[in-house]
Parts: C-alpha cells; structure tokens; sequence
C-alpha cells in the first residue's frame, strides 16, 4: 500500500497564512471583549455601539465599492450582512450592556465553534461523532455552568445579566452560521468585508437617526473615535477580513477553533482592566467551554445523513 504523500510546501504555506489569520484575530477579539464592555459601563446604548462600528467599517470599505460593485454577489452579501453583521453586532453590543466580559468570551468566542458544529451536524447533514458528541456536552455543561452563575445562584449577579447572556448566545448563532455560509457560498474574503460593511450601514443608519434611542452625545468625542477605530475599523474590518480569510483557507471548523482561545485571554485581561473577578463557578465555564470548543471544532465531519 502506498504512503499517502505529505502536503506540497506551497499548501503547507497556505495553511500557514490561514492560522496566522485566525491568529490575529484571536488578538483583536481578545480586545474587542474589553473595549466593548467598557462600551456596555458607559451611557451609550447598544444601538449607539452597533452605529459606531457600522459607519467607522462602511466609510473604510465604501471607496473599494466603485471598482467591485460588478462582481460582489448582493443578494449572498446581503444575508451575510444581516447574519454576521447587523444581528451580531445588535446582539453582542445589547449582551456587553448587561453582562461581563469575561461572559461574552465564553459564550460568543467559545460558543461559535460549539454553535458550527451543531449548525453543521442538524442542518447541513454532517453528523458528529462520538468524539464530536462528547465535545458538544462538553461545552454545554459549560455554557449551563456560566447561566447559573448569571442567574446568581453563585455569584449574587444583577437581575437582568441572564438577559445578557442570552444575547450572548444568539450572537454566537449568527456568527456561526455566517462562517458556514461564507465558506459554502465561497465568497473572498475581501468581496464579503466590503459588502457586509456597505450594507450594514447603509440598512443600520437610517433606522437608528429615525427610531432608536441616542445617547451618543453624552460621551466625548474622544470616546466615539477610540471605540470607532477599535469596532469599526479593527474588530469588523481588518479582523472579519482576516477571519474570512482563515475560513477560505483553513475552512470554518479550523477557524473557529482558534477562537476556542478567546475566552480564557478575555476572562483573564478583565481582571486588571475592568476589575471583573472570576469566582470558582465562572472559571469552570472557561475551561469546559474552552474543551468542548476545541475538541468540536476539530471533529472530522462524517457522511452526510
């Protein structure tokens, strides 16, 4: 029988660039959890959040619109748009407004790769195996353990921080399912930054000038940059470029992955910077949901069903 031969050099170098993409991102969502909840503490609302990053990507991205506009796909960037772009951000900016963010690295970060596998397993016919099902109880124990420390059954936590949490979580979903999209519709990575920021703030803005609550103008200016630069231009630009391009190279179960790191890394930076204490019962969360990522987002899809 022969050996399977080894990966040529030039494939050995793409899967480099892919998780030194996904790498990256690590790092700014690491920081994205820590800029966003200091968000969440201070008087703007999460819709003033979801405005900020919407307009700081789309004015970044509208001048590549003119020379693509032929080849961008708008009706796939348009629900790529409304899944990973407007109803993540809502959701995540409305979960920082009330809960930790040591909660969102857990539950956001370490629950997309739990949410792929299961959007992969029930929907697109990959069923899991032993080893895939073990990682989604995994991670469910932890996602159980950090919702009784939210209901404050351990921790004595705010009345309404579940409500957070359950933000949390369909921000996960929605995230997840854009990854899985992204790679099945094969959209570059560049074509999909471009499209969801234009569209997200094309859509986002006139219904935030005209319906929503303000509280943008009781902030400084200086604050509405330092959060437009972080949000806009770092988290959803520069980082949903790069993580689309891990996707496109490494695929969606080896991208998420590497966002299995994200919770410990926020969990831990909260604690110098927000004064945001771990107890016992939140550092369980951690390490299971951080298990039960990994171990799910590495499973080998089986047959379809």
């Amino acid at each position: 029988m022969t050996k399977e031969a080894p990966p040529a050099p030039a494939h050995r170098f793409h899967l480099f660039k892919g998780f030194a993409a996904a790498a990256a991102v690590v790092v700014v969502w690491s920081g994205f959890n820590i800029v966003s909840r200091l968000g969440g503490r201070s008087p703007l609302t999460p819709y003033d959040m979801a405005a900020i990053r919407f307009i700081f990507s789309g004015i970044v991205c509208l001048p590549f619109v003119p020379a693509r506009w032929r080849r961008l796909d708008w009706p796939r960037l348009a629900v790529l748009a409304a899944l990973g772009g407007m109803s993540y951000g809502l959701l995540v900016y409305s979960g920082f407004s009330l809960a930790p963010a040591a909660h969102a690295g857990i539950l956001v970060n370490g629950g997309i790769p739990f949410a792929t596998a299961l959007i992969a397993w029930l929907i697109l016919g990959h069923r899991p195996g032993i080893r895939s099902e073990f990682a989604l109880l995994v991670a469910g124990a932890g996602i159980v353990l950090i919702g009784l420390h939210s209901f404050g059954q351990f921790s004595g936590a705010p009345a309404h921080q579940w409500a957070g949490d359950v933000f949390f979580l369909l921000a996960a979903i929605c995230y997840a399912a854009f990854g899985l999209l992204l790679k099945h519709w094969h959209v570059s990575p560049l074509d999909a930054t471009i499209g969801i920021a234009v569209i997200s703030v094309a859509c986002y803005t006139p219904v935030y000038l005209l319906c929503l609550p303000k509280a943008i103008a009781t902030v400084s200016l200086s604050f509405i940059l330092w959060q437009g630069v972080y949000q806009g231009i770092l988290a959803a630009s520069i980082a949903g470029l790069l993580f689309a391009y891990a996707i496109h190279n490494i695929g969606p179960q080896r991208a998420t992955l590497m966002l299995a790191m994200v919770p410990g890394i926020s969990a831990v930076a909260a604690i110098p910077l927000l004064g945001e204490a771990l107890d016992a019962v939140a550092l369980a969360g951690v390490a299971l949901v951080t298990i039960g990522a990994v171990l799910g987002a590495t499973h080998q899809p089986a047959k379809r069903e």
